[in-house]
């Protein structure tokens, strides 16, 4: 689609603005460490991914995008066996994909060799829009081949894919934010959609808490597969984030790229 990667990137830029300034204006928590060096740190493992994806794209030269093209001319995925309207299509694409980026996450914390990967995104010491962003590139390509394997099996249009795209950025970067909300208001999102209070109890340092709230989106799954935990158990302002081992080291970009592949 036209013009497709320069709407994306003006929808992340845009939000990340807007929420980086919302949570300084109005923050959930304490910062414990300097933000200067966790933003350059988190920012060049991002632009570290893009890369990523770019040379995977000589591999792989659909993506997730260009393999609903390339689905729709081949007649492959569910939706293109298919005659149902198109909206119910597109809503169906959107919570399939969803679920299977909220199953892939679990597995993450489940399979040691993934959660080496993934708890690059853990170790980060506090909690903030810049958090979203942070993923191990060899996660963020692993991620990427499931939903290019996805869209393969299930055919949603191109049109579906980059609104799933669009949603899962700006809501992970929502529910990553430092951001205080009214009570009231964080209760009644959270009926729907993932808010900042209930995915930051994920990022607790204790096992029982970061083995929970897996949602980026919509807060259904959790609830559903019952891997919901409403509150921290010490508190959002007194609870600790990141790895129970770790120290200021995740401010280094050396030390997080180097993570999954040495002992601790």
């Amino acid at each position: 689609m036209e013009g497709e990667a320069g709407i994306r990137l003006s929808v992340f830029i845009g939000l990340f603005v807007l929420l980086a300034l919302a949570e300084h204006l109005l923050p959930r928590r304490k910062l414990r460490v300097r933000k200067s060096r966790r933003w350059v740190t988190n920012w060049a493992i991002v632009l570290i991914d893009t890369a990523t994806l770019r040379l995977l794209a000589f591999a792989v030269p659909a993506l997730a995008v260009g393999a609903a093209f390339d689905a729709a001319q081949r007649g492959y995925g569910l939706f293109n066996q298919t005659d149902w309207p198109f909206w119910v299509e597109f809503l169906a694409g959107l919570l399939i994909l969803d679920f299977l980026i909220w199953a892939q996450h679990l597995i993450t914390h489940k399979v040691p060799l993934l959660w080496r990967l993934h708890s690059v995104h853990h170790a980060d010491r506090d909690f903030d829009v810049t958090t979203a962003i942070r993923f191990h590139p060899v996660e963020i390509a692993l991620s990427m081949l499931l939903k290019i394997g996805a869209v393969y099996l299930f055919g949603p249009a191109a049109v579906t894919v980059i609104v799933f795209e669009i949603l899962l950025n700006g809501c992970a970067m929502f529910n990553h934010s430092n951001l205080k909300l009214p009570r009231r208001v964080d209760a009644v999102l959270r009926l729907f959609l993932v808010t900042p209070d209930m995915h930051r109890v994920h990022h607790s340092d204790k096992r029982s808490e970061h083995d929970s709230n897996y949602g980026f989106s919509i807060s259904l799954w959790d609830r559903l597969f019952r891997t919901y935990i409403p509150q921290p158990e010490a508190g959002h302002e007194e609870m600790t984030i990141g790895l129970q081992w770790q120290d200021d080291r995740p401010t280094r970009l050396g030390w997080s790229l180097s993570l999954p592949f040495r002992r601790k």
